[in-house]
């Protein structure tokens, strides 16, 4: 176990440390622009490393500050929890959200202003997986009783939340476990399985997919949720909400809407309408994870 926190730290003070260094660069930034020219924030979660978040979505950056005709700038939370907090306390102007974090937002602060939900191969929502090793003996979720198991953020739908609501439709509680632990990101959920530390361990399945060839496998796929959308904090402004949810939709028919999308996330094929509503199921699923973790 050593070992394995040992390669998970090196590679988490990294990232972290990255991201403290685009935060100051922004900070810096934010300074050097006139008054007038005060850049609107996009937020978002550390799913990846803030340096391939910071690849990914700067053909979207671009494309907003375009047609905006406002500078807009990247900034990477530390953390899940983090990045709720800046956008419930209206800390950037626009955001990229996942599911669970979105569901905790509106809870936690309140309504935001819906944007759009992103499509994946076609459809509005997404499935993880609970993997194993390729070699594993494992069967069932109840061969896991007395077995090791790793989640990835205490706040991630597809690395926490829904697979621990899984595990409790299939009678097993992480009580039931030998240990678990939460290790930041879905890469190090595999790491770890991968290396022994872990049994089993939960991810979503564009992670599963990268990385299947590497030697997992998986035991039981999630029910799909609602994806990841977009919003709009109460400090952007209010006569720009329409227009900046167009540009949203308006990537599916843009010419260069296919590549600004399709680097966030190869699999992504469009954007469309999102309703809170959306995330009823989710709620339900975070209510009653909420409560086994009282009990």
């Amino acid at each position: 176990m050593e070992l394995f926190v040992n390669k998970i730290m090196q590679k988490w003070i990294k990232s972290v440390s990255f991201v403290f260094s685009i935060s100051a660069l922004l900070s810096v930034s934010f300074a050097a622009q006139p008054e007038t020219e005060n850049p609107y924030i996009f937020g978002i979660h550390p799913y990846l490393t803030a340096k391939e978040l910071l690849e990914r979505f700067t053909p979207l950056i671009n494309y907003l500050s375009d047609e905006l005709d406002q500078p807009v700038v990247l900034r990477v939370a530390k953390n899940y929890a983090n990045h709720i907090q800046w956008v419930g306390e209206d800390k950037v102007d626009l955001a990229y959200l996942g599911p669970a974090p979105y569901v905790k937002l509106v809870e936690n602060y309140g309504q935001k202003h819906l944007l759009a939900k992103i499509e994946v191969a076609g459809q509005s929502t997404f499935r993880g997986a609970i993997i194993v090793s390729q070699n594993s003996r494992i069967k069932t979720l109840t061969d896991l009783r007395g077995k090791g198991f790793a989640f990835g953020s205490p706040n991630s739908t597809m690395s926490h939340f829904v697979p621990r609501f899984v595990l409790w439709q299939a009678g097993m509680t992480v009580d039931q476990l030998s240990h678990y632990q939460f290790i930041k990101s879905h890469e190090n959920v595999v790491l770890g399985v991968l290396l022994g530390e872990f049994e089993a361990g939960a991810i979503k399945k564009d992670i599963f997919n990268r990385y299947v060839q590497q030697g997992i496998k998986v035991l039981t796929w999630t029910p799909p949720i609602t994806v990841h959308l977009f919003v709009a904090t109460h400090r952007f402004p209010q006569q720009q909400l329409d227009k900046v949810r167009q540009l949203f939709l308006n990537l599916n028919e843009h010419p260069k809407g296919k590549t600004i999308l399709t680097s966030i996330k190869k699999s992504i094929t469009g954007v469309t309408k999102v309703d809170d509503q959306d995330y009823n199921e989710l709620r339900y699923i975070l209510r009653t994870v909420e409560q086994l973790k009282s009990q």
